[in-house]
């Protein structure tokens, strides 16, 4: 099958999506296509009047539809009618994604548009199969821990992954009972906008899902401080989840699951298969250029290896192919926006202004669109730009230790704890670093998640609060309540 159009020929979604129908809106917020740097669309902003309607039609949606109180393995059978239309018109997602984002045509048939399809099946299974629970008391006591749903969820979903980090938050929201209002980036809306219709095609009913457009100064402010919201989820950065945090503080208190940022390490022993690892870590920091939350960006290498290891990841990035997102042949993103192309290079000029060696890359690629070469910087140090702050672009530093206690002063990060990496041979060394590693996910001899989906994510420290995926994601989107009967004859 010919992946590869022609992205003047898409048809785009115009407006919001609420209520099961697009709600006509003029856009405000120019959208440039990553890939050629052409301006193609405008983003509108649904103002607090329109979350307030949104969040109004979702709240009538559950109660009309009695989606939380009918049999749970009717939600499990629609959404498993919706995972299907996912599968059958990935086509039409991968190229609504490829248009405005930074995933490539190929990689997003082959993998964003599967997995994310993969998770409305997992979660949807967890409608009939996760509930109540009996816990032990007296004999003259029952004991109950009964769980329900919010009603209306609030989800913010980032630019880097649109349709698949679409799905964490629908997924595991839907299945527990609950009404959805998810607000995707203002630079990638349309792959997420076209999935809620899919959804309404799939049975589920109209108004249980609604997608308002807009940024978060204006639209994700009126949703996270929104009195009828009952939960927000949200991924992005740690400075965008404060914000929220502190929003929901001004206007009351609500539960709240935060995948934030990350600046993850990767910890290369001598006595690893160098070549896999090479290959894992030049995937991490190539895949989507960098552009991902759990980016292994910091190599710390054992010194007898850092010599081979470096040979090796500058041979991996030297093979990069890349090209528009719309090209079948392109493995290699381009960067979101001018703005984040320009934040990078001052990162990666500020670290050599402080002494970083350039062993690759450092500069930007010579071609039309936002393209940034892969770069290792090496005599890098704590104190360093490039090892301090998240990049969010295809820039990996890599420094070496003597042993195992030095190993894991470098891994610590004072703010993050998202995810960590670590190649070894040795099984009692992997399972005591991993128990002293600061990250809510620790990958051995690889680094990249599976389609695993029961294993949770999220981070320690300022990496987050909270899960996605895993059992973790759905019981997250249902309160629970204590329940205790007395059972002694009251005759």
């Amino acid at each position: 099958m010919a992946l590869s159009f022609n992205p003047d020929t898409i048809e785009l979604p115009k407006g919001h999506f609420i209520g099961g129908r697009y709600i006509g809106a003029n856009g405000v917020l120019p959208m440039h296509r990553p890939s050629d740097a052409i301006a193609y669309a405008d983003c509108p902003v649904a103002d607090a009047d329109l979350v307030d309607q949104a969040v109004s039609v979702a709240k009538t949606a559950l109660r009309e539809s009695g989606w939380s109180t009918r049999r749970p393995r009717e939600r499990t059978n629609a959404m498993h009618r919706w995972a299907d239309l996912i599968e059958a018109e990935g086509e039409t997602l991968a190229r609504l994604e490829a248009v405005s984002s930074t995933r490539p045509i190929a990689q997003l048939m082959q993998g964003d548009v599967v997995v994310t399809a993969e998770q409305i099946r997992f979660f949807a299974e967890f409608a009939d199969k996760e509930g109540s629970d009996l816990v032990p008391t007296d004999d003259l006591s029952l004991g109950m821990i009964m769980t329900e749903p919010y009603g209306v969820v609030g989800a913010i979903t980032p630019w880097n992954f649109p349709l698949s980090m679409a799905g964490w938050k629908l997924g595991p929201a839907l299945a527990a009972g609950n009404a959805i209002v998810l607000k995707p980036s203002e630079m990638t809306p349309f792959s997420t906008l076209y999935l809620a219709q899919l959804a309404v095609r799939a049975g589920i009913p109209e108004g249980l899902i609604n997608i308002v457009l807009g940024d978060g100064q204006t639209t994700g402010q009126a949703m996270t401080g929104h009195p009828d919201i009952g939960k927000i989820s949200f991924t992005g950065s740690t400075g965008a989840g404060s914000a929220i945090m502190a929003n929901i503080a001004r206007t009351g208190v609500k539960p709240m699951t935060l995948e934030l940022g990350g600046k993850s390490p990767q910890i290369v022993f001598s006595d690893t298969d160098l070549m896999l690892a090479a290959d894992a870590i030049a995937n991490s920091i190539l895949s989507n250029a960098g552009q991902a939350c759990v980016a292994g960006s910091r190599v710390l290498v054992e010194e007898a290896a850092m010599e081979p290891l470096v040979a090796a990841l500058l041979a991996r990035m030297a093979t990069i192919e890349p090209g528009p997102t719309w090209d079948e042949r392109s493995n290699y993103s381009p960067i979101i926006s001018e703005r984040q192309i320009d934040r990078i290079h001052a990162i990666v000029r500020a670290a050599r202004d402080a002494g970083a060696e350039c062993l690759a890359g450092g500069k930007r690629l010579e071609r039309e669109g936002y393209f940034y070469a892969p770069t290792l910087l090496s005599n890098v140090d704590q104190a360093s730009p490039a090892v301090k702050e998240e990049i969010f672009g295809p820039v990996l530093t890599v420094q070496s230790f003597a042993d195992e206690e030095e190993a894991l002063a470098l891994a610590d990060h004072p703010s993050y704890g998202l995810a960590a990496g670590l190649f070894t041979r040795d099984l009692n060394r992997s399972i005591r670093m991993t128990r002293r590693l600061q990250a809510g996910t620790v990958w051995v001899n690889r680094y990249s998640r599976s389609r695993d989906h029961i294993l949770p994510t999220g981070g320690y420290k300022r990496s987050g609060i909270g899960k996605d995926l895993g059992r973790e994601a759905y019981h997250a989107n249902r309160k629970s309540k204590s329940v205790l009967i007395n059972l002694q004859d009251q005759t």
